[in-house]
């Protein structure tokens, strides 16, 4: 923590400030005092990172995320700003230093500490994935000691900067030695790749030292595939479960209730003599406003790291403290105040318990279900009529967020890129030919419709445009109008300079696709038939720092090779839209 400058603003949002906590990869944390004066960590974005309208919209989805994770393992959503500049986020403020800072100032836990530690943060990631959410990027400078037990920070906020022009040569997603290989061989990113991360972050616990060791971070990345943990000195069963969360096989890692039986704990963290040493003298709200005894030449270093840290630094950064005897006897841990700013997470890609019904190619009745709210993408090209300007700037802001648009009646021209969408379609989940991980919203009993390669409908596999066409049976009962857009999503986040994936780092699309303008299926005019030509008729618009919006056309089908979904939103207003459909195609 350190005093506010003269360039920083008094104020953001209604969030008075008080001090500097820290950098993130994406920005600047500040403690503020909300009106109330409630204590509150408040994340603003870097300007450079707002000329990005794709870093802005992964910004927002993650807002949306963390919004709806409510855990005692993780600092609760407070305001945002995520419409104009400045973009920020404010969360809890929790006062306690990170377990990166408290190693390397103190050296490492007791392996009675460390039993504990493991215990709370495996519960506290399962409060986290039961949201349906994956932290991909556990790491000890993420991990709060509070006064009430750990907290979870940093749900991957900063993984926008490494799908920017920001990328470096050689970055990788996560942060070497706790990303676990196969994130970093395939772009998997289910619930097991935290394990492995919760098991290298007690390994630093419980060493002082970085799990894989130190240097540049392929180096690093590529020990933590084929090398074997630091583990030297530790307690041998505590070494034994470590082990067992780092595994090469995600599959052969224990589930975080094994993790949290084997650990059999017998009293509460809090109360743990070295937990309680190191959060005794936290800096607490008391000493906050004034800053007198917070801010000075004795104060250590702030304790938030970025996600995204340079090539070089990262591993660098997580080995201090090698060769450090504890101190834990003599220390008495004053004025070590960390700030946590929980942001959006990067969402689990399958729900084993939510499956979705027939992931087919929209031949027959659409199934009813449900499931949280789709979204992220943007709005789109036109309907049948053809794409509306894709690909051109315009000056223009966008429609009102409410619910307006200027389609006729109440029927938007658009919908806003502002979910977070879990739906994902794959051609291998389902003998009978694809499936999609989750159910849809909203029951269309009564509409149907197919998805076909254009050039050759008889394809298994699409090689170029593609023809998707909806219809809403003439006896619907459904009540007017029934607007609905298509959303096409490529297997891939896309770096819409290139309108390829993004060159280093290969993320899972968590958005709702290039969309097509909704059309109503009960005005007369369209004879509740629509038909669609993927890339033509779709594309996506982002707005950027200064209002501007840019639309960006549906990228060839080539561009991508995968399995691509498509999903069919019930559109109420330009930020009201739920999915009543789910199915994909697989590209060669």
């Amino acid at each position: 923590m350190e005093a506010l400058r003269n360039t920083d603003p008094a104020h953001i949002g209604a969030q008075t400030l008080l001090a500097r906590l820290g950098a993130g990869g994406m920005g600047q944390v500040y403690l503020g005092r909300s009106p109330g004066g409630r204590l509150v960590a408040i994340k603003v974005i870097k300007e450079e990172i707002t000329e990005h309208p794709e870093a802005l919209a992964r910004f927002r989805r993650e807002a949306e995320t963390v919004r709806a994770v409510r855990s005692a393992y993780t600092a609760n959503l407070i305001d945002a700003a995520l419409a104009a500049p400045p973009y920020w986020l404010a969360t809890e403020y929790v006062a306690g230093p990170t377990l990166s800072h408290a190693v390397r100032e103190f050296g490492a836990l007791p392996a009675a500490s460390c039993r504990r530690l493991f215990a709370a943060l495996a519960e506290g990631l399962a409060s986290v994935h039961a949201y349906g959410v994956t932290h991909r990027d556990l790491k000890p400078q993420n991990v709060i000691l509070g006064a009430q037990g750990p907290q979870l920070i940093d749900f991957g906020i900063a993984k926008g900067v490494a799908e920017t022009a920001l990328t470096q040569a050689g970055a990788a997603p996560g942060t070497p030695g706790y990303t676990a290989p196969e994130v970093l061989l395939r772009g998997e990113a289910e619930a097991t790749a935290d394990v492995f991360a919760l098991g290298a972050t007690i390994a630093y616990a419980a060493t002082g030292r970085a799990p894989y060791g130190t240097g540049e971070p392929t180096a690093v990345n590529f020990r933590a595939v084929h090398g074997e943990i630091d583990l030297e000195g530790v307690e041998p069963e505590l070494a034994g479960l470590i082990k067992a969360c780092v595994v090469t096989e995600p599959g052969d890692r224990p589930a975080l209730a094994e993790i949290i039986r084997r650990c059999a704990v017998d009293a509460a963290l809090v109360d743990d003599p070295v937990y309680a040493a190191l959060t005794a003298a936290g800096g607490g709200a008391a000493q906050v406003p004034g800053l007198p005894s917070t801010i000075g030449p004795g104060l250590p270093a702030a304790g938030y790291v970025p996600t995204y840290v340079p090539a070089g630094t990262a591993a660098a950064s997580a080995g201090t403290g090698v060769g450090r005897a504890p101190r834990w006897a003599l220390a008495v841990v004053a004025g070590l105040v960390a700030g946590g700013l929980a942001t959006g997470g990067y969402l689990a890609l399958r729900n084993d318990e939510e499956k979705g019904a027939d992931g087919g190619r929209l031949a027959g009745p659409l199934p009813s279900g449900r499931t949280t709210p789709g979204g992220g993408g943007g709005p789109s090209g036109s309907g049948p009529s053809g794409p509306s300007g894709a690909g051109q700037p315009a000056s223009s802001p966008s429609p009102s967020s409410q619910g307006g648009g200027s389609g006729a009646g109440s029927v938007p021209d658009h919908i806003e890129p502002i979910k977070v969408s879990r739906d994902l379609w794959t051609s291998s989940s389902d003998p009978g030919g694809g499936g999609c991980n989750l159910p849809a919203e909203e029951r269309a009993e009564f509409l149907v419709g197919s998805v076909v390669d254009a050039d050759t409908p008889d394809a298994k596999a699409f090689t170029g445009k593609v023809k998707i066409r909806i219809h809403l049976k003439p006896y619907a009962t459904e009540k007017a109008p029934y607007a609905i857009s298509v959303g096409v999503k490529p297997p891939h986040e896309i770096d819409h300079r290139t309108q390829k994936p993004f060159e280093f780092v290969k993320d899972y699309n968590h958005g709702i696709g290039y969309s097509s303008k909704p059309v109503d299926l009960k005005d007369p005019a369209t004879g509740g038939d629509v038909e669609l030509t993927y890339p033509d008729d779709f594309a996506t618009q982002l707005v950027d720092n200064e209002g501007i919006r840019k639309t960006f056309p549906g990228i060839p089908i080539a561009n991508d090779p995968g399995d691509w979904t498509v999903l069919v939103y019930r559109v109420r207003g330009v930020m009201e839209y739920s999915t009543i459909y789910c199915t994909g195609f697989p590209v060669k």
